[in-house]
């Protein structure tokens, strides 16, 4: 409730009268637990805004770039394996000298041909 003054140049003046004035800590019981509800529902508002959609930026950027190292690094193995089996493949009928450089050719041809193929998928920067 809200104490107000009547009209002071008026007889009886000083006199006084209680209205309800919500949001009021002198008059509403209430008060406290209705201020701490806004608050607590602006700051979720506002960190449901930010924060959150921070979080969802920074855990994609971080997996997408522990996925790319875990994929660069199973390129390189692949590749190592590739050529190594290539080079026992060929040993088979070669000697190991020439498999070696077989299996390189082999496998330099086939990495050419994948880029290429790449190459030809490309669009224009202009």
């Amino acid at each position: 409730m809200r104490i107000t003054r009547t009209d002071l140049a008026g007889p009886g003046t000083g006199a006084a009268s209680l209205v309800v004035m919500p949001g009021n800590p002198l008059t509403d019981d209430n008060w406290a637990n209705e201020v701490t509800d806004q608050i607590t529902e602006f700051v979720g508002t506002v960190r449901q805004k930010t924060t959150d959609n921070a979080i969802v930026v920074v855990r994609g950027v971080v997996f997408g770039l522990l996925a790319a190292f875990i994929g660069f690094a199973l390129l390189i193995l692949f590749l190592i394996f590739a050529t190594r089996g290539l080079q026992s493949l060929f040993n088979l009928f070669l000697s190991w000298e020439r498999a070696v450089y077989v299996s390189y050719f082999v496998l330099g041809g086939i990495l050419s041909i994948v880029g290429l193929l790449l190459m030809k998928k490309r669009t224009s920067a202009f």
